[in-house]
């Protein structure tokens, strides 16, 4: 069986891929539809954190980028240290994914 999303190989029995998380048929009805929590492959400007935070609430890029400022800045080190784990927990998105708002060729992809 292989993703419809990614096109990676994976177990008839998963019901979300290991790669990219998308739902498979063996998901429960409506898991298709929901939000995922991931950095973005382009438009971020250190590690796509904020733009990631940013997409899946909603929010304007900048105002999530000056709220992580403030909190960098007061309490010390919060905001920073909060950046690093989100950096290494969020998965990447794939290249190529469709993002809401800007077509998938418009950015092109590094050598």
């Amino acid at each position: 069986m292989y993703c419809t999303n990614c096109g990676i190989q994976i177990d008839k029995e998963v019901r979300y891929c290991h790669d990219c998380g998308a739902a498979t048929s063996n998901a429960a009805p409506g898991a298709t539809g929901a939000r995922q929590f991931r950095r973005p492959a382009s438009g971020g400007k250190i590690a796509g954190v904020c733009a990631g935070v940013a997409q899946y609430f909603g929010l304007d890029v900048s105002l999530v980028r000056i709220l992580w400022i403030v909190l960098t800045i007061y309490p010390p080190a919060g905001g920073l240290l909060a950046y690093i784990i989100c950096w290494i927990v969020m998965p990447k998105e794939p290249w190529g994914e469709s993002v809401p708002g800007r077509a998938a060729t418009d950015t092109p992809r590094p050598a």
